[in-house]
């Protein structure tokens, strides 16, 4: 794939259309997945929906649909995803063999699992390199584990949240796992109060590292999805539209490239990162730096799915919704997969496959 793949103003594929939603795609965006042997996993809580993308027996895109109710983070390896819904995490399994196909697909994940956390407004989840589900517990300002018991149990918090209480004090959202540890945190702000980051939401969002409690930088506007690849922390900047890394010793920011909606959801793959995007929305969303860079660039806002080459910071690839879906939360790459497809646990397919071990 050259760089010279069509960028967002080009002529575009039309695809099947979902959930009363108008997707379109670049021309290459399926061939960029063949030729990279890679699917994408994207969540859209607004909808509740989990989308898989992958390439069909004819090499066009093909993307499945799962009704989940609000779909938040989403960790995935080829065998195995972990989503987090409204007042669960389930951990879905893939049950196809390696010379097995179900419809088409080379992947049939099946939700084995759920556990029942209640309403934490969970964002990021991930999985530490001992096998344990960590996720970003935003409404009590804290990362948590799956507790047995309970709805969660602490794992670590901010030495500025002086209180567990849920009340979203500094809108803790992102987790970066470096060596299979928690390594970092992004937030809002450093507030100690009830909703108090609402206030604060053009400036002062925060990079936490996790083993030492210092706060990394203090410079950004709203930053999510940070993520740790290539010896360096990349960092959705989404008050201002931009991917970048934060330089551990200064703190600083350093845009890579400029993608017209509010980011949230990052994920890399040989050479390209995979950026979720959504429209922004007003009251949470509005007064950012975001509004006037569009402006500036005389841009329309997006929601969708854009591949970004890390080497030129051209977008080269990309996915496109409109309609009733405006808003995503995480994204996810499965390598080695050509088309993933699950089981929603809302609907009849759950009964099936009826798979079992000897």
């Amino acid at each position: 794939m050259s760089d010279a793949a069509p960028s967002p103003t080009s002529s575009a594929a039309t695809l099947p259309q979902l959930t009363a939603a108008h997707i379109t795609c670049s021309r290459g965006m399926a061939g960029w997945l063949q030729a990279n042997q890679v699917s994408l996993v994207f969540t859209s809580y607004q909808t509740g929906r989990l989308y898989l993308v992958g390439v069909d027996g004819a090499g066009g895109l093909a993307i499945h649909e799962v009704g989940t109710g609000r779909a938040m983070g989403v960790w995935a390896d080829p065998q195995r995803l972990v989503l987090a819904t409204p007042f669960q995490v389930w951990r879905f399994e893939n049950v196809l063999a390696a010379d097995q196909t179900a419809d088409g697909a080379d992947r049939y994940y099946v939700p084995r699992v759920a556990h029942t956390t209640g309403e934490l407004d969970i964002h990021d989840v991930s999985v530490l390199g001992d096998g344990r589900i960590v996720f970003v517990n935003t409404l009590y300002s804290c990362l948590s584990l799956l507790s047995p018991v309970h709805a969660f149990r602490v794992f670590w918090k901010p030495s500025f949240i002086s209180k567990l209480a849920a009340e979203d004090r500094c809108h803790l959202n992102g987790l970066a796992v470096r060596d299979g540890e928690a390594a970092f945190v992004t937030a809002t702000s450093r507030s100690d109060v009830v909703n108090g980051w609402r206030a604060r939401r053009a400036e002062g969002g925060i990079v936490i590292d996790v083993a030492s409690g210092a706060v990394v930088t203090e410079k950004l506007s709203m930053p999510h999805s940070p993520r740790w690849h290539g010896d360096q922390l990349w960092v959705l900047n989404s008050g201002t539209g931009q991917l970048g890394t934060v330089d551990l010793a200064s703190g600083s920011f350093a845009p890579r490239a400029f993608c017209p909606g509010f980011l949230r959801g990052l994920a890399f793959h040989n050479g390209h990162a995979v950026v979720g995007l959504s429209l922004s929305r007003d009251g949470s969303f509005s007064g950012l730096a975001l509004d006037d860079e569009m402006k500036k660039r005389d841009a329309d806002g997006w929601c969708g799915v854009q591949v970004v080459n890390l080497a030129s910071g051209d977008i080269v690839q990309w996915i496109r919704i409109e309609g009733a879906v405006t808003e995503l939360y995480d994204v996810a790459v499965l390598p080695g997969v050509r088309r993933p497809m699950a089981a929603s646990f809302t609907g009849a397919e759950i009964n099936n496959p009826l798979t079992f071990e000897e």
